[in-house]
Parts: structure tokens; C-alpha cells; sequence
């Protein structure tokens, strides 16, 4: 875990919290060194017109190895959009606001640790299960609680950050598992079958991940269709403007992410540039799923810790050559190569057959000094991926000196 650089940092003071929600609702907020670090000046250089390109117009091509400096901020502020979320959920399950968000509209940015950002929440998003449990169940509300408050839409209102950033910003921030019903969702691991668009083979998606996303009530509507009505009304507000979509989340919510960008994508034939920014997040869907993300100008940059397990499931991964041979395609092959075209061809025909979608950037804890006693609930956490970012510099120089995310 060698250093780039000879300057190490002093007194590593930051106290960071675990996102993996086995005692999520009792953690304690950041400290301030966390917030001072993302609003650094490093962080308010002006994009201009080179926005589209830091949002993945050429894939990030050139960005991401070694990391772009203003790549490397865009991906923290984003990160801190969903820090907000999780920061502002109740997560007591004796509360009586429990799976609710804890701030208003108004006041959720500022409460949550993200002053001054030149956003304002303009929605609240919920995300119902389609499970049905037995009505007993319904005696315990921890349990039973199967519409919970996921994330937020906010759009950026001042005309000094719209400036720097180059057009206006709208954000999509969802949070990560925290319900019961939710955890039950995850394990829903089976592809199934999304409407045909007649583009070719079916796409399918994470049966769990999509029932959270299509699912709702007579009380809550879906979070499909939260999503949807919230887009159409900041589209008819700022259609005629520079706009950008900016989609993010950590670990269920990078799933989230992903499907309500595809979403976005296939509902609104005038969408503008869509992106999503996710943090160690799950397979989501089958090739053709990929295939159709990237047909619609969608654009995926996963955030991915090699020590994260939840970024190697569900299923298996089917990666496709870009070669042909004799004018036809080579044929798919499972992650990793060496088994049998007869297995291959087995795996492909059930529904734990993935892909992943979009560009990659890999990080790993291991190269981090500040990270010992590395475990499953660490190499998740949503800040030991900002942790990560803050200090990757490139392949040959995994880590540098001066990050200022140090964590105990």
C-alpha cells in the first residue's frame, strides 16, 4: 500500500461511519473535515463547456487513468448527494418516523451536511416492495414497513453555480438498503423480462431491484412513476435550457440509479444528457439490458471497490468480444474465460446470466494506508469509496500522499 509522494498526512482525526445498515440508524453524523475536504476551492473549477465531457459524453475517455482532477471532484460532490440522503433518513426502527425522511424539502440539503451548494430539493422519492407478507407480520412495523423514503430530486437554482458547472444540474440521489423488505428484494437475484422494445433479444433486470422500482400502492405511487412526473415538470420548467440529469446512488441506490436512467432514456424520446454516478453498486441487468443503455446515449461510470463482494453479485457475468471472426460475433464468453462453450451457453440460458453496464473505475482498500482491518462492511461503506476517490491517482500510483479522507 505505498504512498505517492512523500508528504503523509498528520493527525488522522476523521471518524468514519459504516453504510452497510446493521446499525445504520444509531451512527453519528460526519465530522466537518469530511464536508471541508468536498468543498475544498479544488472543487469549484469551472467545467464550462466542457461539462458534457466530465458527464461521460466520450465515456470519460482520458479521465479516469490517471484520475482528472475535475473528474475526481464532480464524482465526491455527487458522492455527498447521496451521503445527504442517508443522513437524512430515519433508521430507528422505535421511532415513530421510522423509513421516513427526517427534514423538509427546504431545509434537507443544510441539515444534512451540504450547505451552499446552489441546490434546492424539489422532490421526495419513495420506494414501495412488491413482496406480501403475511398479515401477521403487519404487527411489526420494522418488519411490515413496505414503502420507505429512498432518496430526492434537487435542481440547481443558483446562477453562479449553474455558470461553473455550465448548464443547469438536476440530481437524482437514492440512498441504500435499509428495510427489511428491502434486504428481501436484494436477495430476489433472478433476471426478469422488461417490456419488449423491439430492439432485439429481451432485456431483463434484477427481479428485486425492479419490483423497488415498479412497485406501488393505493397510497404511494410507484417510484417509477415519482421519477417520471418529477422529470416532466422540471423538463417543462427548464426543457429550453442547457440541462444535464445527473443520477446517483450507493449500493441498492446505484441500482436505482441505473434503472431510472434507462427509465428516463426510453419515457422521454427528448431526454437531455442523462448520467449516472454509482458507488458500489450490484449487477442489474442481462447483456441486452447493456446494450440497449448504451444504444440510448445513456452514460454509466461505476465506482467499484475490488474488495467490495456486493459488486461481484448477483450471478454471473457474461462478457461479450467486440472481435468477429468470419463476419460473425465471437461468441460470449463468463467473466474470467476458460470454461466450456457448453457451460457458457448453460449460464446464458438461466437468469443469473449479467453484464455490466458502463464505464468502470477500480479502486481498491488495500491501497490505502489509512484502511486496516479491512471487512465486508468497510469496503462498502459509501465513504470508504469517497475515501478511495479522494486518494486514487492512476494504475502505477494507487494512492497519494496528500488525500485528506483519513479514516481510524
Amino acid at each position: 500500500m505505498g504512498l505517492c509522494g512523500i508528504r503523509v498526512p498528520q493527525n488522522p482525526t476523521l471518524s468514519i461511519p459504516h453504510h452497510f445498515h446493521n446499525n445504520t440508524h444509531m451512527r453519528k453524523p460526519l465530522c466537518t473535515a469530511i464536508s471541508a475536504a468536498v468543498s475544498s476551492p479544488c472543487v469549484k473549477l469551472k467545467l464550462g463547456k466542457r461539462w458534457r465531457e466530465y458527464q461521460g459524453l466520450h465515456n470519460w475517455e482520458g479521465l479516469l487513468d490517471p484520475l482528472d482532477e475535475n473528474l475526481r471532484n464532480e464524482i465526491l460532490r455527487y458522492g455527498q448527494f447521496v451521503d445527504a440522503a442517508y443522513k437524512s433518513f430515519d433508521f430507528d426502527p422505535s421511532s415513530p418516523t421510522y423509513a421516513t425522511c427526517l427534514y423538509p424539502k427546504a431545509s434537507l440539503l443544510d441539515r444534512s451536511g451540504l450547505p451552499a451548494t446552489g441546490y434546492r430539493v424539489s422532490k421526495h422519492l419513495r420506494a414501495t416492495s412488491g413482496i406480501r407478507l403475511p398479515g401477521w407480520v403487519h404487527k411489526a412495523p420494522s418488519v411490515a414497513t413496505n414503502s420507505s423514503w429512498i432518496g430526492y430530486v434537487a435542481v440547481c437554482q443558483d446562477k453562479q453555480e449553474i455558470s461553473r458547472l455550465g448548464r443547469r444540474d438536476v440530481v437524482i440521489a437514492f440512498r441504500g438498503t435499509a428495510t427489511c423488505l428491502e434486504w428481501l428484494e436484494n436477495v430476489r437475484a433472478t433476471l426478469t423480462k422488461l417490456p419488449s422494445t423491439g430492439c432485439g433479444p429481451h432485456m431483463a433486470v434484477e427481479s428485486g431491484f425492479l419490483s423497488l422500482y415498479t412497485s406501488g400502492t393505493d397510497s404511494c405511487p410507484s417510484l417509477r412513476q415519482m421519477v417520471r412526473e418529477e422529470i416532466s415538470r422540471l423538463l417543462q420548467s427548464y426543457g429550453d435550457q442547457p440541462l444535464s440529469l445527473t443520477i446517483t446512488g450507493h449500493s441498492l441506490g446505484a441500482a436505482l440509479a441505473t434503472l431510472a436512467a434507462y427509465d428516463i432514456k426510453e419515457y422521454f424520446k427528448r431526454a437531455p444528457m442523462v448520467t449516472v454516478m454509482s458507488f458500489g453498486g450490484p449487477r442489474v441487468g442481462n447483456s441486452s439490458f447493456r446494450k440497449r443503455v448504451e444504444k440510448q446515449g445513456t452514460k454509466v461510470l461505476r465506482i467499484v471497490n475490488s474488495d467490495d463482494v456486493i459488486t461481484k453479485v448477483p450471478g454471473f457475468v457474461v462478457k461479450e468480444e467486440e472481435e468477429e471472426e468470419g463476419g460473425h460475433a465471437v461468441a460470449s464468453k463468463l467473466k474470467g474465460g476458460g470454461v466450456p462453450r457448453w457451460i457458457q451457453k448453460c449460464v446464458e440460458d438461466t437468469q443469473w446470466a449479467y453484464s455490466e453496464v458502463g464505464r468502470e473505475l477500480r479502486l481498491s482498500s488495500r491501497d490505502s494506508p489509512h484502511l486496516t482491518g479491512i471487512n465486508a462492511a468497510t469496503c462498502h461503506d459509501l465513504n470508504t469509496y469517497l475515501h478511495l476517490v479522494d486518494g486514487f491517482v492512476s494504475s502505477s500510483c494507487p494512492f497519494r500522499a496528500t488525500a485528506r479522507r483519513i479514516l481510524r
